[in-house]
């Protein structure tokens, strides 16, 4: 388990602020494929939410309910894990 001061030290070597204050959003694009239709989904990802995010998000194409796994690594880039909820 990773705890805060991690987390920011992390952050701050992407060159994100912890301060929500000065942060402006840093979204980047990412996708994962639908366990349900195979379709690629392409989603936005707001990396100044973390370096992990779990969140659940409906299929755009077939309404099926998926749990999204991100992780962001150390270039800043987002990478996605998809199950069934």
């Amino acid at each position: 388990m990773k705890h805060k001061r991690d987390e920011y030290v992390q952050m701050s070597r992407l060159g994100l602020s912890i301060n929500r204050h000065d942060m402006q959003p840093a979204e980047v694009e990412a996708y994962y494929i639908c366990d349900s239709c195979g379709e690629e989904i392409v989603v936005p990802v707001d990396v100044t939410e973390g370096l992990h995010q779990d969140y659940v998000e409906d299929c755009p194409i077939c309404c099926n309910p998926m749990v999204l796994h991100v992780d962001i690594a150390e270039d800043g880039q987002p990478l996605i894990t998809s199950e069934h909820e």
